[in-house]
């Protein structure tokens, strides 16, 4: 076998593992912002 490199091979590689990597971190980006009832955890709390 040939020792020439697939350029665009490996590019396309390494673009497909940085956009898994970019999509997990946009993912990951923003908490799940959860609507808390303020009234009724002290109505818990205070049973």
């Amino acid at each position: 076998m040939g020792v020439t490199q697939l350029k665009r091979k490996s590019r396309k590689n390494r673009a497909i593992s940085n956009n898994k990597v970019a999509s997990v971190k946009r993912l990951t980006l923003r908490p799940n912002i959860k609507k808390v009832d303020i009234e009724v955890l002290k109505a818990e709390s205070s049973k």
